[in-house]
């Protein structure tokens, strides 16, 4: 299957070029709404108070969004929105009274259409063309800066440039590169929900070869970083049941996480190295930054005497007619 976004295939059609490297787009693109629902549930010990940040609302759209809500159970005495340095909305709450059980649930409806629309031709040219690309000190460029730098979460280094060198050699189309190395990533390491948390280093998700979609998000992130490209982490949800004759994807139920990457004078470029393919309008955004500590969907602080259970995540991404 050609991996090229549809206005992509056009430009290079036009110049007579063929995509180098297969990687599934999903099937065909097309303008869709979803309702998402992303309920999380921590069944407690009595607490007395609690207090959470969520990063679980979608981005502002293009297209008519219901904005959404979050809704934690029991009722919050303070409950507020914001949005934070990446521009990603946040909603805070603080629950006073005493309880056993902590429901958050945040439901939506959103647009989406094609994510690589406004990829143009930069994205056909020499990765080090884009890599190299001169910097501007105003708009999209500028942010792109951020996501260069070393995080939290993802630090740059010698082994992660030696691992992304094979797909990035020298004059190699930056399409045909960041393909293979998310099919690279996707066939190195396996997908095992459990085998790692948010504080698994890279190193050791590198040794291990298992790990998550975050964890498969980060190390795309940190080849990429390592070899001067801006990637940035982006968390959001999958569509829950495929359309007719379209794969389930993994991470479709829970919290998915994904990769951008920056392509001067054209937008992003955004991939799934979990299921190796582009992201599409199966995906919804909630929120991105550097890495997975910028935007976890549901963090705070419980103070509770006794035993905290193991956390349930339920997510439903559901298309409804227009």
């Amino acid at each position: 299957m050609d991996f090229a976004p549809a206005a992509l295939r056009a430009d290079l059609a036009e110049l007579g070029q063929q995509p180098e490297h297969p990687l599934s787009v999903g099937g065909a693109v097309r303008l869709a709404n979803s309702v998402t629902k992303h309920t999380v549930e921590i069944p407690v010990s009595p607490v007395t108070p609690s207090y959470g940040l969520l990063h679980l609302l979608p981005r502002d759209l293009p297209g008519p969004n219901v904005p959404g809500h979050g809704r934690p159970h029991p009722e919050p005495d303070d409950d507020r929105e914001r949005t934070d340095f990446f521009g990603n909305r946040v909603a805070y709450f603080a629950i006073p009274s005493p309880h056993r059980r902590l429901t958050v649930t945040a439901e939506s409806t959103v647009v989406v259409g094609d994510r690589q629309g406004t990829v143009g031709l930069s994205a056909t040219r020499p990765w080090e063309t884009v890599r190299d690309h001169p910097a501007v000190a105003l708009g999209p460029e500028l942010d792109a800066r951020y996501y260069v730098l070393d995080s939290a979460l993802v630090a740059t280094s010698a082994q992660l440039a030696d691992d992304a060198r094979p797909s990035f050699s020298p004059g190699r189309r930056f399409l045909d590169a960041v393909a293979d190395l998310t099919a690279r990533i996707h066939a190195d390491f396996d997908y095992e929900p459990g085998s790692t948390s948010v504080s698994t280093p890279l190193a050791e998700v590198f040794e291990q070869r298992t790990g998550v979609c975050q964890d498969f998000a980060h190390l795309g992130i940190g080849c990429l970083r390592s070899l001067g490209l801006a990637a940035r982490y982006v968390s959001g949800n999958l569509e829950t049941q495929p359309p007719p004759g379209r794969r389930t994807l993994a991470g479709a139920d829970v919290s998915h996480a994904w990769v951008s990457v920056f392509v001067p004078g054209s937008g992003r470029v955004d991939v799934d190295p979990t299921n190796n393919q582009f992201v599409n309008d199966r995906y919804v955004t909630t929120a991105w930054g550097r890495d997975h500590s910028d935007v976890p969907p549901l963090t705070g602080v419980i103070y509770t005497e006794g035993k905290t259970n193991k956390l349930k995540v339920a997510v439903d991404v559901v298309p409804v007619s227009e």
